[in-house]
């Protein structure tokens, strides 16, 4: 865990804050070439969860504070979000599946978005256990969870910790398990240099990393695609309403988490979908090695699709997801 920050030398704060503009753009290329070579938050519940008139919040052992949203009647659908975004990423599929007969449950994780900020616990193990907590005090059981980059591996760790008692079917969507970063035991994958940039852009101005980072991550990089403005903007929202420390954090646990043993006790069946265009969490070292690891995959490839498929190709998504659940 990386608990203490870096402190800079202001001159060397100013030399790292004038690389930002170019960091994505080399997060995106440092992958493919390592590859193939909380003050807004509502009160504490005293009950153990509340409605609160923006939503809900279920306090977990720990005294952090999370956010969630629950709509719809049906069949329970539950949404983890990825790095550096809240529940809000998933409001095209949670519109829609709700309007088609499902309950739909996405939380904004711990240090993100409207939930409270706390100094520890941004680690795998934690929001899975967080995960978990929602799932009890909901009493959720035959979910369908869905998770999407970062919020994948916490789908894949929640399993392999908590097991399937309350899950029917997962999802896995542009997800970063099994593993992203370079070992000595999983050397065909991102070099830690990689990440150690990702860190270093997020304490220098992290502001500007995310406006950078949602060209690649929508694919908006690439000379034929017209990025769309709102997109941007609502990406960089939901990247400034994490702390600082949890964005920090977690870049170490949805890259340096190995999720090979959890991904073999999904024994449920679990849709795989990713772009062959995903230029942050490259299809060769995840969705295409989820396939052959875990007991009942289906896979589908989206040509040309970026990361942020979800949002670029919602109506794809929506309908594959549909039929999945449906299946």
């Amino acid at each position: 865990m990386h608990s203490n920050p870096p402190r800079l030398p202001r001159r060397q704060f100013l030399s790292e804050a004038t690389k930002v503009s170019v960091a994505a753009a080399g997060f995106a290329a440092g992958l493919a070439s390592g590859v193939n070579g909380t003050a807004n938050a509502a009160p504490a519940p005293t009950g153990g969860s509340r409605h609160a008139a923006n939503g809900n919040y279920l306090t977990v052992k720990d005294g952090t504070r999370i956010f969630y949203r629950d709509w719809g009647t049906g069949p329970v659908v539950t949404f983890s979000h990825g790095w550096p975004l809240t529940a809000d990423a998933w409001d095209a599929q949670m519109f829609y599946l709700s309007s088609n007969g499902f309950r739909v449950i996405a939380h904004d994780r711990r240090g993100h978005g409207r939930s409270s900020q706390p100094w520890d616990g941004n680690d795998m193990d934690t929001y899975a256990d967080d995960l978990a907590a929602l799932l009890d005090a909901l009493n959720v059981r035959g979910a369908t969870l869905v998770g999407h980059s970062t919020g994948g591996g916490e789908v894949a760790r929640y399993i392999g910790r908590h097991g399937t008692s309350r899950v029917a079917k997962a999802v896995l969507i542009s997800a970063v398990p099994p593993h992203l970063a370079q070992s000595p035991t999983n050397p065909a994958a991102a070099p830690m240099s990689v990440f150690d940039g990702l860190r270093s852009s997020v304490i220098a101005n992290r502001s500007q990393f995310f406006k950078d980072l949602a060209m690649p991550f929508f694919g908006y990089n690439k000379p034929d695609v017209k990025p769309s403005q709102g997109i941007i903007d609502s990406f960089w929202a939901q990247g400034m309403m994490a702390s600082v420390k949890a964005a920090y954090d977690c870049i170490k646990a949805f890259s340096e988490t190995d999720f090979t043993d959890d991904l073999a006790k999904m024994t449920v069946p679990t849709l795989i979908i990713q772009g062959d265009a995903d230029q942050i969490v490259p299809f060769n070292i995840s969705g295409e090695r989820q396939a052959k690891i875990l007991p009942k995959p289906t896979l589908k490839v989206y040509p040309g699709a970026p990361h942020g498929l979800c949002v670029t190709e919602a109506d794809k998504v929506n309908a594959d997801l549909l039929a999945f659940l449906r299946s």
